[in-house]
């Protein structure tokens, strides 16, 4: 049942060997001042010390699992499947909520008679101390619909919280953009995308290998064409193109 003021949270965290970081996401989350708030923990099996961080914070944390798994996107899988709340939030481990009432601010913020079908805002990238470095490059646009994101993810997948009815499972075909495919399917069946005008997300930024970046990149290219077809994808990335056309 949806509540129209004070929305249910399910936030999901997906870690694998984060004993470095996976200690400042549990406290981001159980220091909220919003209190409907359901925390789910997807573990990978760790081989550190992360599950012994987890079971320090074990009473605060609605449901943990800590099994092998298929990769980040099956992880995530799981955490929909448990999840009860009427929104969704990915915040995986390194990452946290911008501040101690993001949720509560995130709740007051929503003035509709009926839940929004996604909720949505802005991102901060931080380091490891927790310093901020610089907003993200893709800021949210004032009106978001599943074809905003013909110009690039242009919300953080941290900062999309989708309404549960609204879900769907991620693509396990994709190995490192499934997230991206993911946002477009959820908008493609949403009416209401609600801008909270917040900060939402503290992302941790982190480099990815060149390797990896150019092959998300690669994915996120065929998610466009499925999306929007190749004209459109053609037209919007032609520098993505001489970059395929170029490369050795």
């Amino acid at each position: 049942m949806l509540h129209r003021l004070t929305p249910k949270f399910s936030v999901i965290t997906v870690c694998y060997n984060a004993q470095a970081v996976i200690e400042d996401t549990i406290q981001s989350v159980i220091s909220q001042t919003y209190h409907h708030v359901e925390y789910i923990l997807i573990d990978g099996a760790s081989k550190d010390h992360t599950m012994s961080i987890v079971n320090r914070y074990r009473d605060r944390i609605a449901i943990v699992v800590s099994e092998p798994d298929k990769g980040l996107y099956d992880a995530m899988n799981k955490g929909i499947r448990l999840a009860t709340g009427d929104y969704l939030c990915f915040l995986n481990a390194g990452d946290s909520f911008h501040e101690d009432d993001t949720l509560l601010r995130m709740a007051h913020s929503i003035h509709e008679s009926q839940l929004p079908d996604v909720l949505y805002g802005e991102t901060e990238l931080v380091d490891h101390e927790g310093h901020f470095l610089r907003m993200r490059r893709l800021s949210a646009p004032e009106t978001l619909t599943w074809k905003s994101f013909r110009q690039g993810m242009l919300v953080c997948h941290q900062a999309f919280f989708p309404r549960r009815d609204r879900v769907v499972p991620y693509d396990l075909s994709y190995r490192y953009s499934a997230d991206f495919d993911w946002c477009i399917r959820i908008m493609k069946q949403s009416v209401v995308l609600h801008n909270t005008h917040l900060t939402l997300i503290d992302y941790l930024s982190e480099g990815m290998t060149t390797r990896n970046r150019y092959a998300s990149l690669k994915e996120r290219f065929r998610i466009m064409v499925k999306h929007y077809g190749w004209f459109s994808t053609l037209a919007h990335h032609a520098w993505f193109v001489l970059r395929l056309l170029t490369k050795k």
